[in-house]
């Protein structure tokens, strides 16, 4: 099962701050991760509509062509501003 844990607003949004999912064989990167949640239904596919969302795999920025698997941690988050 990977490990998936929701942020700030993100958090909010889905109403949950984690969840855990077991992840098929074809859900191999942070891309197709993303699209199978969208593909779940609301509040999926509207709060991870966002393309300015970040993520990481255990506890490293990933892209999306970043591999995930069972077992990984995955923390989805919007992009963090600083002055």
């Amino acid at each position: 099962m990977a490990h998936i844990f929701y942020f700030a607003w993100v958090r909010e949004k889905m109403g949950r701050p984690e969840e855990q999912l077991s992840l098929p064989p074809e859900i191999n990167t942070v891309a197709r991760l993303l699209t199978h949640l969208r593909s779940q239904g609301e509040p999926y596919a509207t709060v991870l509509a966002d393309t300015h969302l970040r993520v990481a795999v255990n506890q490293t920025y990933a892209s999306p062509e970043e591999p995930v698997a069972d077992g990984d941690e995955i923390a989805i988050f919007p992009p963090v501003s600083g002055g």
